[in-house]
């Protein structure tokens, strides 16, 4: 097994500098470092971060700790977490959850099964003594569930955080959907159709706060008959569309509170022979991957993910950086960003 001293041997330098060095804490020549770092590649060298802890107490490793990474929001929120701590000598580990997988969506109320999955990934935790933990929620919901007397910092990602103790880092589901509404009405569109998500999902309670705020100060009155719950998905989506007779209520506009249900407005309207983006309009939530392959491409607004994953490892660096890694219980919202295609006609 290749040793720091033999690093240090071939590159003609102390095992401190090539310790200090891979820790980031080196005031060595740029010249130096290069070297130093070519003949860590080179050799294979592997620190050893358990022994390195128990040195320091610290082993420079975060755990991400991951609902499911199968949702789509996921990977982005990770890519961005472990962009911002590698940026600060933190190496990551990721334990994933795989709630949907095992469980689809039937876990949401069920304390115990979450429980059963999230208390021995805590555990292995603290067996890799890790310096702090990113937890990566599948959808927003409060979550307290985090143990008070774990002694390891936490930063919640798209969720909120119950612990007086752990921030939570989220998307601003209100005002994005307060900005998609707002463009409809500026559009001239009064008679609109939503489709919700589950009616006890955080998500959807306020992405209907904002797109009701927005029909108020436009004078616009909101019709709950015109509105059905989609469950986030196109098969359900679809069937809440046919109990509502959608295509024979004669609205100009359709808002989807994601853009997976959106779909499924577009294959009954087109089946019904109405055009897309003239007969009828169609806004959708997410930006999800899909919503530029519609035709037309879908009006949808972006979610934060890499946002709030890069404030989730500055807030936890930050944590780290405090001698107890003590933090409040925040919460950061981050903007949502409007993506204007072709499906919304101006009636005006």
């Amino acid at each position: 097994m290749v040793t720091l001293k033999d690093v240090a041997a071939e590159c003609g330098v102390s095992p401190t500098t090539v310790s200090n060095i891979l820790n980031g804490k080196s005031k060595a020549s740029e010249e130096t470092v290069r070297r130093v770092l070519s003949m860590v590649e080179k050799m294979g060298y592997q620190p050893n971060y358990m022994a390195q802890g128990l040195r320091t107490q610290r082993t420079r490793t975060v755990a991400i700790i991951a609902e499911d990474i199968n949702q789509f929001t996921t990977p982005f929120i990770i890519g961005a977490v472990m962009n911002g701590l590698e940026q600060q000598g933190y190496r990551t580990i990721l334990e994933n959850l795989r709630m949907y997988e095992r469980w689809r969506d039937t876990w949401y109320d069920s304390e115990a099964a979450l429980s059963s999955i999230l208390d021995p990934a805590l555990q292995q935790c603290r067996a890799y003594h890790v310096d702090g933990i990113i937890y990566i929620a599948g959808h927003a919901r409060r979550i307290h569930l985090i143990p008070e007397e774990l002694d390891i910092p936490v930063v919640m990602t798209y969720a909120y955080a119950v612990s007086d103790h752990i921030p939570s880092v989220v998307i601003d589901d209100e005002q994005g959907a307060y900005e998609v509404m707002k463009y409809l009405l500026e559009k001239g569109h009064r008679k609109i159709a939503i489709l919700t998500g589950r009616q006890d999902n955080i998500h959807t309670q306020l992405r209907m706060k904002g797109a009701m705020r927005a029909m108020y100060e436009y004078g616009c009155m909101f019709n709950p008959y015109l509105t059905a719950e989609g469950n986030w998905n196109r098969a359900d989506a679809r069937k809440a569309l046919e109990r509502l007779r959608i295509t024979e209520q004669d609205v100009t506009a359709v808002f989807t509170l994601n853009d997976e249900m959106a779909s499924a407005v577009y294959d009954v309207y087109e089946e019904a022979g109405f055009k897309i983006g003239e007969d009828i309009s169609i806004v959708g939530f997410d930006n999800a991957v899909i919503a530029q392959y519609f035709r037309p491409g879908l009006t949808t607004t972006a979610l934060p993910l890499t946002e709030i994953g890069a404030k989730a490892a500055e807030l936890l660096v930050s944590m780290l950086a405090n001698e107890n890694g003590a933090a409040d219980n925040k919460t950061y919202y981050f903007p949502c960003t409007f993506v204007e295609r072709a499906s919304v006609k101006d009636i005006r």
